[in-house]
């Protein structure tokens, strides 16, 4: 059902209430109808990563799930509203690709179907989207170099005045070397519907994950990278400045970045004290990094809040071991639809070193209205000891309820059903909720780069709207908040190029499409025994 947002909105108003309890998970996986595990030895230690986005246009999220040494693979969602997690697999030659580390959905080509960028080590590959979950080799139509290198990060932004985004690829060791190797960034040919050869972004620090991000929310987006420090000795984290028609060039000390050496795994960026600007969670073996913009600073100024904030989850919770943890995958979403982001952060020892912890269980850290997080996993019953990789934190079955996918090494994946405060038997709610899709005319019809805002009384919630971070996992698609009590909110779109939107007021627990230019958003309603 489609209907404009005035006539589908409820009337009555409110505000986030307190910060609340995490909801209860539901082990979906065993009759899911996937079985499917990143498998493989010491080449692929690394990556795991699981892209998600509508590949048939029902509007609920298909997965792509990296598979290492054994074929990747395409699982088409069939799950019923608010019902158990259930797919189909899709097998294709051209989806079912070997050596495979992640995927990350986007719509290259402004067509309205999504694509899939297959990260592998060996050559990556640019699944053209063909609608009904039908895909295209695309590397040649594009122009594309898929390189040879074993990537393991990935970012794209459009560029004022491209037709096609901007793609940066972080690559990790040289093959059969403990040497790092360079990343590459690849434009589109000036003017023209393919890519020109790849810029190299040297040095190179075995970069583990990227994400193009306005970090001071200016209108200028720059590309930010984490680096496993396990093979540098004098590099670290890097900041490169993006100009149209300038080469990348990275931020230094003179610029107010500071130096940060860590086992950079994942990033991800959200507004977690509500002053509209992105704070930056990074993974890390023993403590992660939460790093918060200067007050005031106009430069790439960033100091660590992670300790103060709760997030520092330097050791597991469970399972009695002491020793580090290693995390990977890092993921903001508000999983018990409060109002204040959750944040997941996946774990598991890389391959048997004796250094960090092997019994380390993933963290769901659960927000509260002071911007501090706690520990979640154990009462949302997630608590698992498998080697998390790659994750996803979706609504896979429209029912409102952020779920979760998380994907493992050598093992079966985890899919875990948001039951709210009810059970196996029962959905309950915990809160209000909005997701929302942004929509624009080509080039970037989903309005990467632009600003989400939902104002719900007198808090904001802002959010970015990017392709990368994480770890080599993605997703497109529909952009959940919670809302807490309330039953409506207020809510405004800053476009790819500056241009704000009007605020619009919006009914709670709706998918609504706010498209550019349209008089008002539109309610899109799952249809009935989907």
């Amino acid at each position: 059902m489609l209907c404009a947002v005035s006539a589908c909105a409820g009337s009555r108003s409110g505000s986030p209430g307190g910060a609340g309890a995490a909801p209860h998970f539901v082990d979906d996986a065993p009759g899911s109808g996937i079985d499917h595990a990143y498998a493989g030895g010491s080449d692929f230690f690394v990556g795991g990563g699981v892209g998600t986005f509508d590949c048939n246009a029902d509007g609920r999220p298909d997965l792509y799930l990296a598979g290492g040494e054994q074929p990747a693979a395409l699982y088409r969602n069939v799950s019923t509203v608010g019902g158990a997690l259930r797919f189909e697999k899709v097998a294709s030659p051209v989806t079912d690709l070997t050596s495979v580390t992640g995927a990350y959905p986007i719509d290259v080509d402004s067509d309205g179907i999504p694509d899939l960028m297959v990260l592998r080590r060996g050559g990556n590959v640019l699944l053209r989207g063909l609608g009904d979950c039908r895909f295209a080799a695309a590397n040649d139509r594009f122009g594309l170099d898929g390189g040879t290198a074993w990537t393991t990060a990935f970012s794209a932004t459009w560029e004022s005045g491209s037709a096609l985004p901007t793609l940066a690829f972080g690559n990790y060791l040289v093959a059969d070397t403990f040497d790092c190797d360079t990343s590459r960034l690849v434009r589109p040919v000036a003017g023209g519907t393919t890519y020109a050869p790849p810029t190299v972004l040297a040095p190179g620090y075995c970069t583990l994950s990227m994400l193009f991000s306005d970090w001071g929310h200016t209108g200028h987006t720059d590309l930010r990278v984490t680096n496993d420090r396990h093979y540098y000795i004098d590099g670290g984290d890097q900041l490169w400045r993006m100009a149209p028609g300038a080469a990348p060039a990275q931020y230094t000390a003179a610029d107010g970045w500071r130096r940060l050496q860590v086992w950079g795994m994942g990033i991800a960026s959200q507004d977690v004290n509500g002053d509209g600007i992105p704070e930056v969670f990074l993974t890390s073996q023993g403590d992660n990094k939460l790093q918060m913009l200067d007050a005031g600073s106009t430069t790439p100024s960033f100091h660590d809040i992670a300790l103060k904030s709760g997030v520092t989850t330097q050791r597991p919770y469970a399972g009695g071991d002491v020793l580090p943890s290693t995390a990977w995958h890092p993921e903001f979403g508000d999983v018990n639809n409060d109002g204040f982001p959750d944040l997941l952060i996946t774990k598991g020892n890389v391959d048997g070193e004796l250094d960090s912890a092997m019994k380390d269980p993933s963290d769901l850290m659960i927000g509260t209205a002071d911007g501090t997080f706690t520990e979640g996993a154990q009462a949302a019953g997630i608590v698992r000891y498998e080697k998390s990789r790659g994750a996803a934190v979706v609504d896979l079955n429209m029912d409102g309820q952020l779920d979760l996918v998380v994907v493992d090494r050598n093992s079966n994946i985890q899919l875990w059903r948001n039951a709210g405060s009810g059970d196996a038997s029962k959905q309950v709610p915990m809160g209000h909720w909005l997701s929302i899709a942004l929509q624009q005319t080509a080039p970037n019809v989903d309005a990467i780069g632009a600003w989400l805002e939902v104002k719900v009384g007198n808090r904001t919630i802002t959010r970015e709207i990017t392709v990368g971070g994480g770890h080599v996992s993605g997703e497109l698609g529909w952009l959940h908040t919670g809302l807490g009590s309330a039953t409506e909110a207020q809510v405004r779109v800053t476009w790819p190029g500056g241009e704000v939107g009007p605020w619009t007021t919006v009914g709670a627990d709706q998918f609504v499409t706010i498209t550019k230019g349209a008089a008002s958003p539109v309610v899109w309603t799952p249809p009935v025994g989907s």
